[in-house]
């Protein structure tokens, strides 16, 4: 065991891009997964997703040979209304029973500006898979809490068209206009934990 270990650690040295990637996991306590959408053509309306889990495999030397993935319970909607709340779940939306999970897993990596990056990758959603890009900001530096763990974080967003995805539930209202807007636009603010 302990010559299989020798040689995996001379390995990791001998492969740049193993040598330089540190691994972290997403801690979903302190990691906000939020969205807005225009209701009855006047107002947002904000909520979130609860107990996101994914890794993001983070190569130091060259931060474009980076890798994330996200998986995010469909059902952990929360917008603060039980009732509405309960649509959303349903067949009408995003049919939880059905599609229990939403994933983002990143195709590519590149550079945006000081501390910022283009993260493009694979939105599966209700059963649909298509590209998004993210606009993200970090991550930033390390920092050790209290109880010893080494974090870092990074806020990302994006806007999708719900109908892509097959989320076309609507209702017209008697003034013109729809119920519920079609543009949804999405906040990552992600704490990472780094993996020991």
């Amino acid at each position: 065991m302990k010559t299989i270990a020798t040689a995996a650690a001379l390995l990791a040295l001998t492969i740049p891009g193993l040598a330089s990637a540190s691994l972290w996991n997403i801690d979903p306590d302190h990691s906000n997964i939020g969205f807005q959408v225009k209701h009855m053509m006047v107002a947002n309306v904000r909520g979130t997703f609860e107990k996101p889990a994914g890794t993001l495999e983070l190569n130091d030397k060259d931060i474009t040979k980076s890798k994330v993935q996200v998986t995010i319970p469909t059902a952990s909607i929360n917008t603060n209304v039980a009732k509405r709340d309960e649509h959303l779940r349903s067949a009408d939306f995003f049919d939880v029973e059905k599609y229990p999970t939403m994933t983002f897993v990143s195709t590519k990596v590149a550079k945006a500006g000081n501390d910022k990056l283009k993260v493009t990758g694979l939105l599966t959603l209700h059963g649909i898979t298509k590209e998004v890009v993210l606009l993200v900001e970090g991550p930033t530096k390390e920092s050790r809490d209290p109880w010893g763990n080494i974090r870092r974080g990074a806020t990302a967003t994006t806007k999708i068209n719900r109908k892509d995805f097959g989320l076309v539930w609507n209702a017209a209202l008697e003034t013109g206009g729809v119920a519920v807007g079609e543009e949804v636009t999405i906040t990552l603010d992600i704490s990472l934990i780094r993996k020991v």
